[in-house]
């Protein structure tokens, strides 16, 4: 299948038509328009800093339930011995920054650049991304931050200054996404560490229905 090469029109070619390894297509910007368009189609931007904006879109998708998170006996003694608190959207962009700054200095670098923070600290802006910092005995210990459409959360990216840091911040996003009625947690690609909380793989299938229904009805009001 060919990759697409979006122009300034804010457009995307049908989800399915990307690459068996989810690529899509590859131009256009990160406006705020955009990015929710993306989104809702189950598309995200991931790309080297500096370079062409590059969309993905893999068919077989990784998440997980916010009613399914698992939390390990040695999570609940860990909460039992230590003053858990959690805030939301304390400071959206020093999370987001603390994240990037964590995966610069990795073995696989950072794919979020300034052009990544500023787009997404617009998206939380109006209302669209959210972030999450835990605290352990009074100090900040991890955070996360991700898309936030209707009744989906797409997760982004994570850190942890302390341990469990940033298991805190999912299980407790997890229990207040369970709570608000969301469908899923999109996290886009598996890792070792995300099956272990809970992740599981989804069909396209499935995951296009969540996309779906994730609008809030009437009823659920």
């Amino acid at each position: 299948m060919p990759v697409y090469r979006l122009d300034s029109d804010v457009w995307f070619p049908k989800p399915e038509l990307a690459e068996d390894d989810g690529l899509l297509a590859v131009g256009g910007d990160l406006s705020i328009e955009r990015l929710i368009l993306a989104y809702s189609n189950g598309i995200f931007p991931w790309y080297n800093p500096g370079e062409e904006i590059v969309w993905w879109c893999p068919k077989k998708r990784f998440i997980i339930r916010p009613s399914e998170i698992h939390i390990s006996h040695s999570m609940k003694k860990f909460f039992k011995h230590h003053d858990i608190k959690v805030e939301f959207n304390r400071d959206f962009a020093d999370t987001m920054h603390r994240c990037r700054m964590k995966r610069e200095h990795s073995e696989g670098g950072t794919w979020i650049g300034d052009d990544m923070e500023k787009a997404y600290q617009m998206l939380q802006k109006f209302g669209y991304a959210m972030s999450v910092e835990s605290y352990i005995d009074g100090e900040l210990a991890g955070g996360l931050y991700g898309v936030i459409l209707g009744r989906c959360f797409f997760g982004e990216s994570m850190f942890s200054d302390k341990e469990n840091g940033s298991k805190i911040a999912l299980i407790k996003l997890s229990q207040f996404l369970e709570a608000n009625g969301f469908l899923m947690i999109d996290c886009q690609f598996h890792t070792p560490h995300l099956e272990s909380m809970g992740g599981v793989y989804i069909s396209w299938e499935e995951f296009k229905y969540n996309l779906e229904h994730m609008k809030w009805d009437e009823d659920d009001l």
